[in-house]
């Protein structure tokens, strides 16, 4: 007798990372929208980077439609995103240390 995988896509869990375009409101808006998607095992929200890493047997575009159907902009991480991060929260120190007038 065959056992059939309940998720044909993939048969072990696995990190996808995500850009979400969010406040500190929204990390609980986040965390509620994927805790009814199935397959989702672990979540892990990063505020400040606007990251969020799903850990589980899901599709990387079932979680992208789940985040949008509640209206919050994702797309899949990158580098570049990374390094956008890091130079705005260099700049916005800059700016908030120094007193020019």
């Amino acid at each position: 007798m065959a056992i059939l995988c309940t998720f044909p896509d993939c048969c072990r869990s696995q990190s996808t990372e995500l850009k979400v375009e969010m406040v500190a409101l929204h990390e609980k808006r986040v965390r509620k929208c994927l805790s009814k998607v199935k397959g989702i095992e672990r979540v892990e929200v990063e505020a400040s980077l606007q990251k969020v890493v799903v850990t589980g047997c899901v599709n990387r575009s079932k979680i992208l439609k789940a985040l949008r159907r509640v209206g919050l902009r994702a797309e899949p991480w990158s580098p570049h995103n990374e390094l956008l991060s890091a130079y705005a929260t260099t700049s916005l120190m800059f700016n908030n240390s120094y007193s020019f007038f």
